[in-house]
């Protein structure tokens, strides 16, 4: 047990200094920025087929990083909480805020541990954070926790280490064609024998694979679950912005959206 304690607090300091020294970047690189409208516009629409209307609802953005997100979701009427890990990025995402005058609250908190009151929330979001989950079953209770009975979940994330397709190893290994001859930079460094340490260590060190998300949700109670790969105007958004190496790899990548319920009651089974 304390071994487990111990390797849990040591990735979880690797994961807290890595993305804290990613804030100095993330902003610059396709994919974490919002670039252009029709990607701005993509990401409205997903949050309103899976959330509803912000109308003043409370939404907890998870891993809230720089605020991308978080000023997606004020943009369309919800009212906004960002929880983040590493304080290096709260800091650039309440700067933002304050330059465009968004009344978003940001606090720095871990997704597996918020520290928020049960049943506070309407909707909770998270973009790219599921596969660096430690303990993804210990998270998602949380956020089944801090959820209202009827809230909403909606997970935003890849499996991304390992091509599931013949046709996702091949737009791989183009990608790593491509790569020989396209070199210069990308927008962002990454430190990456911190990130491969960190991936072999967090609990979907093989690929966040959506069907295995999928059964931890619905072991922590949630209902209504649906996959949702129709991220067509999100992606085509970002590839304006992005080097035909990078466009290759993301396309042999499963990229989706996970929507989930609270149920209304608790269930009398």
């Amino acid at each position: 047990m304390s071994s487990n304690v111990a390797l849990n607090h040591t990735v979880k300091d690797d994961i807290r200094e890595y993305w804290g020294k990613r804030s100095e970047t993330f902003d610059l690189s396709p994919g974490h920025e919002i670039f252009n409208e029709e990607e701005r516009t993509g990401w409205h629409a997903l949050f309103r087929r899976h959330l509803g209307a912000g109308q003043g609802r409370q939404v907890l953005d998870v891993a809230s990083g720089t605020g991308v997100i978080s000023l997606l979701l004020h943009d369309i009427g919800f009212s906004v909480t960002g929880i983040d890990f590493a304080e290096p990025m709260l800091a650039r995402a309440r700067d933002k805020i304050a330059r465009k005058g968004a009344p978003i609250r940001f606090v720095l908190g871990d997704a597996e541990q918020t520290l928020e009151p049960d049943a506070t929330y309407d909707a909770l979001v998270n973009r790219h954070l599921v596969w660096t989950l430690v303990n993804p079953d210990v998270a998602f209770a949380e956020w089944f926790r801090v959820l209202k009975p009827g809230g909403r979940l909606l997970i935003v994330d890849a499996d991304t280490p390992v091509p599931r397709t013949l046709k996702a190893a091949w737009l791989r290994a183009m990608a790593r064609l491509v790569g020989r001859f396209q070199k210069g930079a990308t927008g962002h460094v990454i430190d990456r024998a911190t990130h491969d340490r960190i991936v072999s260590q967090v609990y979907f060190s093989q690929g966040a694979e959506a069907d295995r998300i999928v059964a931890l949700l619905s072991a922590a109670g949630f209902t209504d679950i649906v996959v949702d790969r129709d991220l067509t105007a999100i992606h085509r958004g970002q590839g304006r912005n992005m080097r035909l190496r990078q466009r290759l790899e993301r396309a042999s990548q499963d990229r989706f959206a996970i929507a989930a319920r609270k149920p209304e009651s608790p269930s009398l089974a």
